[in-house]
């Protein structure tokens, strides 16, 4: 393979040992492309001749600004508004029957979509002003994905697919220059907090109960031993009768049995309960 910067299999592993380490992300084999073509440009820019050297130089600064770059350049950040959309039904049903204010946490928020489709969906079920008392913890571990869900634009053909009755509920259409682009709507912004927070590290931000976590898309790319220490730090930030929530080819119960499956990828601490499909 014709190369602009050399990469040794001797590299590929340091960033699979680094990667893991620090996001607790496991890398296959099958994803050595990917890291070349994605981290090529974190060479580029810091013209660097190649991935030992870089590789170096992150080892030498473990508190340097250049770990967060790396860490967004590895993360993988597909996402789109109500994805898995048989979540959102399931949802609306449990937070018609919890106590006021609720609490969600979303652990994977990305570029926003995921979040906001939440508060969304408490809007539609419990009417703006009730709605408007909670409030939707947003976390990534990528720093980029978050500035761009916090500013809270997007195109308007990607918005087209929530409907023309939310997109004119939830969204302000741009004009001008902004033309094409639509923006997520103050009230609905105003039930969600974003921030930083690895999922590796010791203490996270989040420290009380919640209602409800998503943490969907996230396990597959976490080996058993991390996925079931996740999981257990989960178990007492739920509250009683919380759920969470995992994405479709991921099963909290095989990892830790502590969680009962009420539905698809719909898990309680205390089994199955009424109102949640099962």
């Amino acid at each position: 393979m014709n190369t602009e910067f050399l990469f040794t299999e001797s590299d590929f592993t340091r960033v699979r040992t680094l990667i893991h380490r620090r996001a607790g992300i496991a890398l296959g084999e099958q994803k050595r492309q990917m890291v070349y073509s994605r981290l090529s440009r974190r060479l580029r820019e810091l013209g660097l001749p190649e991935f030992s050297t870089y590789l170096a130089m992150l080892e030498s600064r473990p508190d340097g600004d250049e770990w967060q770059a790396f860490i967004n350049s590895l993360t993988t950040n597909l996402t789109s508004f109500f994805r898995e959309a048989h979540h959102f039904p399931v949802l609306a049903d449990f937070v018609k029957q919890r106590k006021q204010p609720l609490e969600i946490w979303c652990a994977a928020a990305s570029t926003g979509e995921e979040p906001y489709s939440l508060a969304m969906t408490l809007i539609e079920a419990l009417g703006a002003s009730a709605a408007s008392s909670a409030r939707i913890i947003a976390t990534d571990i990528d720093t980029a994905v978050l500035a761009r869900a916090a500013a809270g634009v997007f195109n308007l053909e990607q918005a087209r697919a929530l409907g023309e009755t939310r997109l004119k509920r939830f969204f302000s259409k741009g004009t001008g220059a902004n033309a094409g682009k639509v923006r997520i709507r103050p009230e609905v912004a105003a039930m969600v907090k974003f921030s930083q927070l690895n999922l590796l590290d010791r203490a996270w931000s989040v420290k009380e109960p919640v209602d409800a976590i998503f943490c969907r898309n996230v396990m597959i790319y976490f080996d058993k031993p991390t996925q079931k220490e996740i999981l257990d730090r989960f178990m007492p930030l739920l509250k009683p009768g919380g759920l969470l929530f995992a994405g479709h080819s991921e099963n909290a119960s095989l990892v830790n049995p502590g969680f009962k499956p009420l539905g698809h990828t719909v898990y309680s601490l205390g089994g199955a309960r009424r109102g949640v499909a099962a």
